[in-house]
């Protein structure tokens, strides 16, 4: 669906992405992260076909990007960051105006509009001005101008920015349902929202991919932190001892000392040792009560700054 080979941005003598490689397919929902400067912006308009590579492929559905450009960018829709939108206009007087600049074929505009602003809720505000919409109900407009001409590719640049929790959800679930007749690319800051819709991630650092995978298999290649978390009560700081009787404990930790009397501790074990009976056992025979216990999850931001952090050093 989509290729890029081997793709170079300079502006003179600065480098904004290089060697760029990295294939998507077709029904796919990607991740594109980084920090600011990665070179995340770049690359997008370079999919979009807004500025042109300096070297490398960008082929879409087949179509190389500089070659067939017309062609190309009829695949793709484009939802910027920002919602830059014609605020004089209704929401039915953007649509339309979108469809129009698309070329969408008059027999079937009228039909099409109406399926696009059902699609994306804005059937009950579709007569208001954009420029009085909530952010929300902005964000689905732009979502909407992305839809016009049915493009196979939708390119999604920090969609849910500025939204309260209830228009995340909602447009999460509208990305989601999107996803089943789309290849989508979305831009977050957000990890858990891309660790939620996506099924692949791409980390840009310094203009460079440093990882292509699931979110959870970049959670578990970075996750070396072996470590247990305990919920106690030690009336007689007995656990202060524990270390020595437990084989296995590499480290441990007060985290937080809590009113209740009780105290969170972090265990960590040596590689591949899980403690969690040895535990049980032996603070039970110290008269230890344990409270809570759980292993340590590694997210997809843990995963993210570690990789970030590698690439920096």
């Amino acid at each position: 669906m989509i290729e890029v080979k081997n793709v170079t941005k300079k502006y003179g003598n600065t480098v904004a992405v290089e060697d760029l490689s990295f294939t998507i397919k077709e029904g796919e929902i990607i991740g594109l992260l980084g920090p600011n400067g990665a070179g995340k912006s770049t690359t997008m308009n370079m999919l979009t076909g807004f500025i042109e590579q300096t070297e490398g492929e960008i082929i879409i559905n087949g179509k190389d990007i500089l070659k067939k450009t017309k062609k190309a960018k009829k695949e793709i829709g484009y939802m910027p960051e920002g919602v830059p939108l014609y605020t004089d206009l209704t929401v039915k007087e953007f649509v339309t105006y979108m469809a129009e600049i698309k070329k969408v074929d008059k027999k079937i505009r009228k039909q099409k509009i109406e399926e696009i602003i059902e699609q994306t809720g804005l059937k009950e505000v579709e007569k208001k001005l954009t420029k009085n919409l909530s952010r929300g109900y902005k964000q689905r407009v732009s979502m909407a101008g992305a839809l016009v001409g049915e493009p196979k590719i939708l390119i999604l640049d920090e969609p849910t920015v500025g939204l309260d929790p209830k228009q995340i959800t909602e447009i999460r679930n509208l990305i989601k349902e999107l996803g089943k007749t789309h290849t989508i690319i979305l831009s977050s800051h957000i990890l858990s929202e891309v660790s939620q819709i996506c099924n692949k991630v791409i980390i840009i650092n310094k203009g460079k991919i440093v990882a292509i995978d699931t979110p959870e298999n970049l959670e578990n290649k970075v996750s070396s932190n072996n470590s247990i978390y305990v919920t106690v009560e030690d009336k007689d700081n007995k656990i202060d001892t524990i270390k020595e009787k437990i084989e296995g404990i590499k480290s441990l930790e007060l985290i937080k000392d809590n009113e209740d009397g009780t105290k969170e501790y972090s265990i960590e074990a040596k590689e591949n040792i899980d403690l969690r009976k040895s535990i049980f056992s032996e603070f039970a025979k110290e008269d230890i009560t344990i409270f809570e216990m759980k292993k340590a999850n590694t997210t997809l931001e843990d995963a993210f700054m570690k990789l970030i952090e590698g690439g920096n050093k």
